[in-house]
């Protein structure tokens, strides 16, 4: 039997707690069909808090805990929840919690994270050097937090030496699979999967994503050069244009634009034309020949490639991915 502890705070979000509970109780409804009669459950799972006291989750949801997680002696892994980065602090008693957790990892025990339960782990100094994702919202936030930590958020789950770390909110049930797959067996987890309506291989956030520029920089001509951008996508001919428009030498422009908004002019461009793009796929039939024109592109191989590049997936699987078509 795997022993599952669920790690939650003031503030995390608690469909992490319960997407997982659920997972594993309908793992277990399959193990027990396929086993013979009297078969103990494959899962065994408890709710923790630091202190063992009741919590009040995001959306005023309370959550009572089953026991301290500094009281856990033994344990196959424990999982944290999502917490809201920008509106939860880290909770006071991290460090307490951090010992405990990395004897725990010394014995040998999985952790794991669901979507921005990455920055727990983080904050404890666990994930120093090694590959993790998170919520690709909250990317930028962790990679200046967390500099240490090889962030590689287009990826949906990550493991490094056994610490597994899952993307944006859904991809806790790309967790619970690999769990059941981990604990259980191939076999199951498909089971599961089917079950659960769960793509078993969706591997990358990358298609998800959307622009989140930054623009309190204080730099007010930056500022003006991404609003051309945005605003004139499809007709900026050159980026040393741009900096004219702005005033500014196409060197001294470049440095000044990074610095400001931590990439280069033509990123940001090629950025906001994918996203134009991407726009175009879900809500149009507009040929792809015609949407590589309407963005800023000549080329339609050439757009292909760069959509490829931002997205992991063509603009044609885009497109079937993410247009909204009533089935019925």
């Amino acid at each position: 039997m795997a022993k599952i502890s669920l790690w939650v705070g003031d503030g995390s979000l608690s469909s992490s707690v319960t997407t997982l509970m659920d997972a594993f109780s309908i793992a277990d409804l399959w193990h027990s069909s396929l086993a013979p009669e009297d078969t103990p459950p494959l899962f065994e799972t408890e709710i923790v808090t630091t202190d063992g006291k009741p919590i009040t989750a995001y959306g005023n949801i309370r959550i009572e805990a089953d026991r301290a997680a500094i009281e856990v002696r033994e344990t196959d892994c424990v999982v944290f929840s999502p917490i809201l980065p920008n509106i939860t602090p880290v909770p006071e008693t991290l460090p307490a919690l951090s010992d405990h957790i990395k004897n725990l990892k010394k014995k040998g025990t999985a952790l794991a994270t669901v979507c921005t339960g990455t920055f727990v782990l983080a904050e404890m100094g666990l994930l120093d050097g090694k590959r993790a994702t998170t919520n690709w919202m909250y990317a930028r936030l962790f990679r200046k937090r967390y500099p240490q930590v090889k962030l590689e958020s287009s990826y949906m789950l990550t493991e490094d030496e056994n610490i597994i770390c899952a993307g944006a909110a859904t991809a806790v049930y790309n967790l619970a699979l690999h769990l059941i797959r981990k604990f259980g067996s191939q076999h199951l987890a498909s089971l599961c999967s089917k079950a659960l309506l769960v793509d078993p291989n969706r591997v990358s956030q990358a298609p998800y994503t959307m622009a989140a520029p930054l623009r309190h920089h204080g730099d007010a001509q930056v500022l003006k050069a991404q609003e051309i951008i945005e605003n004139q996508f499809a007709d900026l001919e050159t980026i040393d244009d741009l900096a004219k428009d702005v005033g500014i030498s196409p060197r001294h422009f470049k440095r000044r634009f990074k610095k400001a908004t931590g990439e280069l002019p033509l990123k940001y461009l090629q950025r906001v034309r994918i996203d134009a793009a991407k726009e175009r796929l879900e809500t149009t039939r507009d040929s792809i020949d015609k949407i590589t024109w309407a963005v800023g592109y000549k080329d339609v191989s050439s757009f292909c490639r760069l959509f490829k590049q931002h997205t992991q997936i063509s603009p044609r699987a885009y497109r079937d991915k993410f247009y909204i078509q009533v089935p019925w």
